[in-house]
């Protein structure tokens, strides 16, 4: 887990957050979610103009093991969706920190993400897990 981004913040259900420059909040799966999910061959993203709990489920992704819910990591609308993997869903495998993010929400209160795990924390958290 040595390429886990440090600017990010991550949610105990394995999903990421960034908080973005115009206070917008982009959310993704991290790299463990995506190994362990295996090769992802579909993504059942949100509505935009959805509001969303924290820790609701607001996507699924599909893999050929299996099919898991994404966790909304803190309460807002979304505002956008990642359109690009209704096509190519397994750019989440390839590149689930910049390209495959899923979500953009307006958070209901930006500093929801403070309770979200650092990247020791979450590393520690799979390590924990394993």
């Amino acid at each position: 887990m040595n390429d886990l981004p440090t600017e990010l913040r991550y949610s105990k259900t394995h999903e990421w957050a960034r908080i973005e420059d115009d206070g917008t909040v982009t959310v993704g799966i991290t790299d463990h979610a995506q190994d362990t999910l295996g090769d992802i061959v579909f993504v059942e993203l949100p509505d935009c103009g959805r509001q969303v709990a924290a820790e609701e489920p607001c996507a699924v992704v599909e893999s050929v093991k299996a099919a898991s819910d994404i966790y909304a990591p803190i309460a807002g609308e979304v505002i956008a969706v990642n359109t690009a993997l209704r096509d190519a869903p397994d750019t989440i495998n390839n590149s689930p920190y910049t390209d495959g993010w899923i979500l953009r929400l307006k958070p209901d209160e930006p500093k929801a993400l403070e309770a979200l795990l650092d990247a020791a924390a979450y590393a520690q958290l799979v390590a924990d897990e394993s």
